[in-house]
């Protein structure tokens, strides 16, 4: 194929070759895999400079993803809880994810129900804004649950 996109045949390789010399461009071997092998006319470098441009523009649009994290004790009083909740709402509404900790301290590891219920009244608090990506899992003194933001069923 030429530079303007025109198949010009089977040819050899050196007469291929001197066809892209004459045009002042490069002989690029498009799919190696075909018999024959299809080779395409053009200028190299620019195609390398436009899809490094491509690749820019497309990672400029990509929205990144962050975790922010909440951390409860068992014995969280009310107004500290909705004050939480007010900023997991926030976190989410911004389009990150939020994970939500309860530490648990001493005598504190005996009663992890209270964990699990404070995790539990967390979704149901936001279940208008969040849905649970990962369950409540217990890992040492903390159990943590990663909320995301909720998927608009209206679409």
């Amino acid at each position: 194929m030429d530079s303007d996109g025109e198949q010009l045949g089977v040819m050899p390789v050196q007469e291929a070759l001197a066809a892209a010399e004459d045009q002042n461009l490069d002989l690029v071997e498009v799919s190696p895999n075909t018999d024959p092998p299809v080779c395409r006319i053009m200028d190299y470098g620019r195609y390398k400079y436009q899809q490094s441009k491509r690749s820019h523009e497309a990672k400029k649009r990509q929205k990144t993803i962050h975790v922010k994290e909440v951390k409860l004790r068992p014995k969280t009083e009310e107004h500290d809880f909705q004050f939480k909740a007010r900023h997991i709402r926030k976190f989410l509404g911004e389009g990150n994810k939020a994970k939500v900790t309860i530490m648990f301290r001493g005598r504190e590891m005996a009663h992890q129900h209270l964990g699990l219920r404070l995790l539990n009244r967390m979704t149901e608090e936001l279940k208008d804004v969040a849905q649970v990506e990962q369950e409540p899992i217990q890992e040492g003194r903390n159990m943590t649950m990663v909320l995301a933001p909720a998927l608009n069923k209206k679409n």
